[in-house]
């Protein structure tokens, strides 16, 4: 899986994450850091299930919530336009 910015979108860092700015719409998104992490590890080329195994390395036990909200988090930056999966 690779996911990469939509051609239009920045990423700012901020204190407690990122913003997301679509230039093609004005529109802003922000993500805490828990959403900034995912996004930067799915950026790196990690896969979904990769990139949760690397949030919960130290605390297996939150694997299943993590796979799920990674999975969330994807669909949702995809359906925005923000990311393209490919």
């Amino acid at each position: 899986m690779n996911c990469t910015l939509e051609p239009d979108v920045i990423v700012t860092d901020v204190e407690d994450g990122v913003v997301l700015l679509d230039q093609r719409t004005g529109r802003y998104w922000q993500l805490n850091r828990s959403g900034a992490a995912t996004l930067r590890l799915l950026l790196d080329g990690n896969s979904a299930e990769e990139a949760a195994q690397a949030l919960t390395r130290n605390r297996p036990e939150a694997a299943e919530r993590a796979r799920t909200d990674v999975r969330v988090l994807l669909q949702s930056l995809v359906k925005a336009r923000l990311v393209v999966v490919s």
